[in-house]
């Protein structure tokens, strides 16, 4: 009866260990970090956008006398790697926007505009993430 009575405790012991839940993050069948499509959703909410056009940025680039093809685009490589959301590539050669283009910019707290290629780029300071790229407007 005693050996019957030690098993039936040894059991219901392994049986409440068996359907724990595992820890957060361990268990199987969990996104990693970084593939999870909420993850990349939240992290460019929080920055600003341009609140401009590139045709609208494009005109206010030739109306402070930036010469129309007087910049090359970026390298298709690194195009490709200046998105929303990501950190600035290493290696651009990028530039501040023109100061006489700058008055007639949208303004935002913490941001700064730059030149990349033919793209003007939208940056937060600090952290050097891009909030918005506006397509070949120095092209």
């Amino acid at each position: 009866m005693r050996n019957k009575l030690m098993l039936v405790a040894v059991l219901g012991l392994t049986a409440t260990a068996v359907l724990a839940d595992p820890p957060e993050g361990k268990g199987k069948g969990k996104q990693k970090k970084g593939d999870s499509a909420e993850s990349a959703t939240a992290s460019t909410t929080s920055l600003v956008t341009a609140g401009i056009t590139a045709a609208i940025a494009r005109q206010y680039a030739l109306d402070s006398g930036v010469k129309s093809g007087s910049y090359k685009p970026l390298p298709p490589g690194i195009q490709k790697n200046l998105a929303r959301g990501k950190p600035l590539p290493p290696g651009i050669a990028k530039k501040h926007a023109p100061s006489s283009m700058l008055g007639r910019l949208p303004q935002h707290p913490g941001y700064e505009w730059q030149m990349a290629g033919t793209d003007l780029v939208l940056v937060q300071i600090g952290t050097a993430i891009v909030a918005d790229v506006l397509k070949d407007v120095f092209r």
